[in-house]
């Protein structure tokens, strides 16, 4: 193992048990999602984005649109690792008057946090929207979008998708959490989305396939997301729902719920057990 990968494995660690401690303290919130992202978003923030938490509002930063509002909890816990704020304040999560709410939310003051988000649908076009802006400024800043691949449901995904298309944004990286499930059961079967490369491509998009919850197929997917053409990019990647607590893997069920006490120390035990096997 790299060791660039070594150091990316242990941040997602903690990344991942610090979202199973403050959906704990906070007794909701959207866990599933948050621990299949948690890779991604290690990768994002430590290894590929520019961006400066000491001055987060630093003009020639990337900026990431996180379409899916609900995975809020494993931005803020990538925020907080990466210096924005400190880790304690994870535990305020969905408190009365906490920066931290259960949906992204600029007006509440927390810094890193680009978009206020919860209407799925809408990040792809406002992502859209920035990067044409950023493009007719000639501005070096990439614009990041993370999408669920039950959003892709939505039809103001495919009019932003085929905007972006249409003004070649190669400032644009979408990434699609290609999980399988949603709410209520598997994408397939809820709404089919495959072919999904296949669509994406024919609205006019580069396309590329990794595994979310391997840094090296990570690493190789941005680089291939690196070697601008004249179109945007996405990345389709295949993680797992609740990736790393082996009891609540692929379930759908743990799309919107958090858990208790005594089924949060479990999990960190079983997230402990992951990493241990990940490191031999």
């Amino acid at each position: 193992m790299r060791a660039q990968d070594r150091e990316l494995l242990q941040t997602s660690r903690s990344i991942r048990e610090w979202v199973i401690r403050s959906l704990a303290a906070a007794g909701s919130g959207h866990l599933g999602g948050s621990l299949g992202l948690a890779d991604v978003f290690t990768f994002l923030y430590f290894s590929e984005m520019k961006h400066k938490p000491e001055e987060p509002q630093w003009e020639d930063r990337d900026i990431l649109v996180l379409s899916i509002g609900h995975v809020a909890p494993v931005l803020y816990s990538t925020l907080a690792h990466a210096g924005y704020f400190p880790k304690e304040e994870l535990l305020t999560l969905r408190k009365l008057g906490s920066r931290l709410q259960g949906h992204p939310g600029r007006d509440h003051g927390l810094p890193g946090v680009e978009l206020s988000a919860g209407s799925l649908g809408q990040g792809i076009g406002v992502a859209v929207g920035w990067a044409l802006a950023r493009k007719r400024d000639h501005h070096p800043g990439r614009i990041f979008c993370v999408t669920g691949d039950g959003e892709l449901q939505e039809g103001s995904v495919w009019e932003a998708a085929m905007a972006a298309s249409h003004y070649q944004l190669n400032n644009l990286v979408v990434i699609v959490d290609r999980n399988g499930v949603q709410i209520d059961g598997k994408t397939e079967s809820v709404m089919q989305l495959e072919p999904l490369s296949a669509k994406w491509e024919s609205f006019g998009w580069k396309v590329i396939e990794c595994s979310g919850n391997n840094f090296e197929s990570l690493g190789i997917a941005f680089e291939q997301a690196n070697q601008k053409e004249n179109k945007p990019v996405v990345i389709i990647a295949k993680t797992l729902m609740g990736k790393g607590v082996q009891e609540i893997e692929g379930d759908y069920r743990w799309h919107g719920k958090a858990p208790d006490t005594i089924q949060a120390q479990r999990f960190l035990e079983q997230i402990a057990v992951y990493y241990e096997s990940m490191e031999k």
